[in-house]
């Protein structure tokens, strides 16, 4: 009986990873994801190291939904939408962290 038990924790388990999450979360998630939408980021770190050479580091983000030139604020209710099963409260310029 325990073991029946065990198998059932076991195989129901990664489905409440895919349960829907609420929509206030969702909105918050899905905010980067537009900002993402509108344009590529990027960090440039430069300085010195060991001996006194210099060193540095670029960093380019360029989302999919970018590149294929998606509104952002479709990009923002179609990932509300997949993660809540639910629309926005908000529209995407009323989200804080919008960058827009």
């Amino acid at each position: 009986m325990l073991r029946a038990a065990l198998l059932i924790l076991v195989a129901v388990a990664p489905l409440a990873a895919c349960a829907p999450m609420p929509v206030d979360q969702a909105e918050r998630l899905c905010v980067e994801q537009a900002n993402q939408a509108l344009r590529p980021r990027g960090k440039v770190a430069m300085g010195v190291g060991s001996g006194g050479r210099p060193v540095g580091a670029l960093d380019v983000t360029i989302s999919s939904d970018f590149l294929l030139g998606r509104d952002p604020a479709q990009v923002f209710d179609s990932c509300v939408k997949a993660r809540s099963g639910k629309f926005p409260t908000r529209s995407l310029d009323d989200q804080p962290g919008w960058v827009g």
